[in-house]
């Protein structure tokens, strides 16, 4: 219990006190299984290293909260990823709320923050008092365009199975504050895979309202 409040009291003065360097510009969209193909090729046409093959990757990720006994809601969430395929370090990470600046934003935005880990994180974070909440896996392609990163990925349950017959499509870019007319670089990128692919700001809120 003591262990919980600490960690609670510590990490809140540290968002409080902006430690977070870098904001994430995001947009979300999803495509069936059957134009996957289509909007992979064109994405292969629009990246850069098109000489090169495609970039693919297998992770596992899991989602802990911190909970206190008076709280019904988390105080803090962290998302600890692991590679499959390759040999590489766990990668802790925490997404803050989205911002809710200007609605006319074409991205959505929301502070960021990934640090290289041993395995040995998700026993530090168990002694913190977090709890695993879920854990799936992402299996796709990746692309750049600058400092962009698109990802095509099928989301599975046990390792193999698919939880839909369509792909995740997300395009991101992770910046230091104070440069957001990256996020009109992106409505322009997207723009080039209408109509395969309709990639949008997603609010969340919508979800947690849902009966």
């Amino acid at each position: 219990m003591a262990t919980q409040v600490n960690a609670a009291e510590l990490l809140q003065q540290a968002l409080s006190s902006n430690i977070i360097p870098n904001q994430e510009f995001l947009l979300q969209g999803s495509i069936l299984d059957s134009a996957a193909e289509n909007l992979l090729h064109r994405l292969r046409g629009l990246c850069d290293n098109v000489d090169a093959s495609t970039e693919t990757f297998s992770d596992i990720e899991m989602c802990f909260s911190l909970k206190l006994p008076s709280e019904k809601t988390p105080v803090m969430t962290v998302r600890v990823r692991r590679a499959q395929d390759v040999e590489a370090p766990l990668q802790l990470r925490y997404i803050g709320q989205p911002e809710l600046g200007d609605r006319t934003r074409p991205t959505l935005v929301r502070s960021s923050l990934d640090i290289a880990c041993t395995p040995h994180v998700i026993d530090f974070l168990t002694e913190m008092g977090f709890r695993l909440d879920f854990e799936y896996s992402m299996k796709g392609y990746m692309f750049r365009k600058g400092r962009m990163k698109i990802t095509v990925s099928k989301i599975l349950k046990n390792m193999t199975e698919p939880i839909s017959q369509s792909y995740l499509v997300e395009l991101s870019v992770l910046a230091p504050k104070g440069q957001d007319a990256i996020a009109e670089d992106m409505r322009i990128f997207a723009e080039q895979l209408k109509p395969l692919v309709q990639l949008e700001k997603i609010d969340y809120k919508r979800f947690a309202q849902m009966p």
